[in-house]
């Protein structure tokens, strides 16, 4: 079994770091490009102003010139979704089920374990950047199909952009985890919630030692629980009262 989630914008660099890592051969072709950029061409290419597009050009020359710190990628990214897990008393046994099921996606790495030792970057598949004539996208996807194509489950709590990465055949047998909530009796979903609710099932498989999509179906968590009615064999619903 896979459990694939996306990266984040957010990033914490306010923790212990480890030294520079040695980029693989991928990475490397992307930061290769990244750093012929000036500060202008960043800031056109993340659409940002300069002062951010000035902090960008600068981690891509850290990295580049290996001075940049490294940190696991669970705890380096801290958007909500992260911060809605539990990364701080993390058993044994859940920290080898994470790094043994859990894949982070990410557009300058790959398709990472958590706690795999990455830089600071920011780097998306929605960024127009080209390489060798194909998108990130298509540059990627060889190696994402390979990281799933033996498991017999393959579990998403990505969006279309990062499941466009994978082929076809990789995404027909993706199995979508669905976040939604009951208001007024109409079921509507949440961006917020959704991120929060991803967070809090990944740490609670971890902590169950989850492998099937039965025993995903009997957890309940924040009020959330799963719903046979607005569930098929390609979407697990969870559904919770709103306030």
């Amino acid at each position: 079994m896979k459990l694939l989630i996306p990266n984040a914008k957010e990033l914490n660099t306010n923790q212990d770091a480890f030294s520079y890592q040695e980029l693989s051969q991928k990475p490397q072709t992307i930061l290769d490009i990244l750093t012929d950029f000036s500060v202008k061409d960043l800031t056109n290419f993340y659409k940002i102003n300069s002062s951010k597009a000035d902090q960008e050009w600068l981690r891509w020359h850290r990295l580049s010139d290996k001075e940049t710190k490294s940190y696991p990628a669970w705890l380096l990214y801290d958007g909500l979704m992260y911060r809605y897990m539990n990364r701080q008393q993390v058993s044994q046994a859940e920290q080898d089920y994470l790094d043994e099921h859990l894949r982070i996606a990410t557009a300058f790495y790959g398709l990472i374990k958590p706690t795999e030792l990455i830089a600071p970057h920011r780097l998306d598949f929605q960024d127009n950047l080209r390489i060798k004539n194909t998108s990130l996208k298509q540059f990627w996807r060889e190696d994402y199909d390979k990281q799933v194509q033996k498991d017999d489950l393959i579990i998403s709590l990505l969006s279309s952009e990062f499941e466009q990465v994978f082929s076809p055949d990789i995404r027909k047998r993706m199995i979508k985890i669905i976040f939604m909530e009951n208001r007024a009796g109409k079921l509507k979903i949440h961006s917020t919630i959704s991120k929060k609710g991803r967070g809090r099932l990944v740490s609670l498989m971890a902590e169950k030692q989850i492998e099937t999509l039965e025993d995903i179906k009997t957890l309940a968590f924040d009020g959330f629980s799963f719903s046979l009615e607005h569930s098929d064999d390609k979407t697990i619903t969870f559904i919770r009262d709103g306030e």
